[in-house]
């Protein structure tokens, strides 16, 4: 069973840079996808143009800004959105299905970057709404995750764990995505349990990253950052039999991610709940 996570920044943008012909060709069984930035109705007939998928969508208010979506083979036998506070849920940020005993949350957790500032930078005042998401939503997973469940947290998580994760370390220091207050965020949930699975797989790899700027020639020097991520409740560490970054695959300024588990999953109603 292969699930697949991507920031496609703008279905339809995307959808014209041959997400078509991708998805159909993915092998996968459930993709999650990130700042879809479309309406719901939209976003559906969008997918709909490639055939064997079921899809949920949750919008932001906002037009143009944010959304989620989740595709799969089999239909979810169950689906909640949000996490019950209007300042992240009003955004689209978040839901999360079960499908057979394994249960996906596909999450774009917010940028912390705010207001622009002189030289093209911009202020870290959006730093103390992200670090409450990531909070809510640890807060959300307890008990799932103490019951046993199988748990994939997916998604664009906006935040690079170690040095290892970004081309230029040194230089970023200051830099929402790699300040140590959002670090230290994910060293509290590695410090929980969850499990980064791509490091699960490749521990020490390095130049292996997933959102590049869109700056010329950046993407092609390999300038970027490993800031989309899929978390796996220790429910699901002995189920992982792979994880993978895809790299070649176009259309964003994000690329694919991939986790690979057993096909038992899908068998059977879970026992934890």
């Amino acid at each position: 069973m292969r699930i697949i996570s991507w920031n496609v920044n703008g279905l339809r943008a995307c959808a014209k840079k041959g997400f078509h012909g991708w998805l159909g060709a993915c092998g996968a069984d459930i993709v999650a996808l990130q700042e879809v930035r479309a309406p719901v109705d939209e976003a559906r007939a969008l997918v709909a143009q490639t055939d064997g998928w079921n899809s949920h969508f949750v919008a932001g208010i906002r037009p143009g800004y944010s959304g989620v979506g989740l595709l799969s083979r089999t239909a979810p036998a169950e689906v909640h959105v949000g996490l019950g506070d209007p300042r992240f849920d009003d955004e689209g940020r978040l839901h999360m299905v079960r499908i057979g005993k394994l249960w996906v949350v596909n999450g774009y957790f917010p940028n912390g970057n705010g207001t622009p500032l002189p030289g093209g930078k911009r202020s870290n005042d959006r730093i103390p709404y992200k670090l409450d998401f990531y909070r809510a939503l640890f807060e959300r997973l307890a008990d799932l995750k103490a019951g046993g469940a199988p748990i994939l947290v997916v998604g664009d998580f906006n935040t690079a764990h170690r040095e290892i994760d970004l081309a230029r370390p040194r230089d970023n220091r200051e830099t929402s995505g790699f300040r140590p207050e959002e670090r230290a965020e994910l060293d509290r949930w590695l410090g929980g349990g969850w499990v980064d699975t791509f490091r699960h797989f490749h521990p020490d790899t390095e130049g292996c990253y997933t959102w590049w700027s869109q700056r010329f020639g950046v993407r092609e020097r390999n300038i970027g950052w490993r800031i989309d991520l899929a978390l796996a409740s220790p429910g699901a560490v002995p189920l992982l039999s792979g994880a993978a970054i895809h790299a070649d695959v176009t259309g964003s300024d994000h690329c694919p991610i991939s986790v690979d588990l057993g096909s038992k999953v899908l068998d059977g109603e879970p026992d934890f709940c």
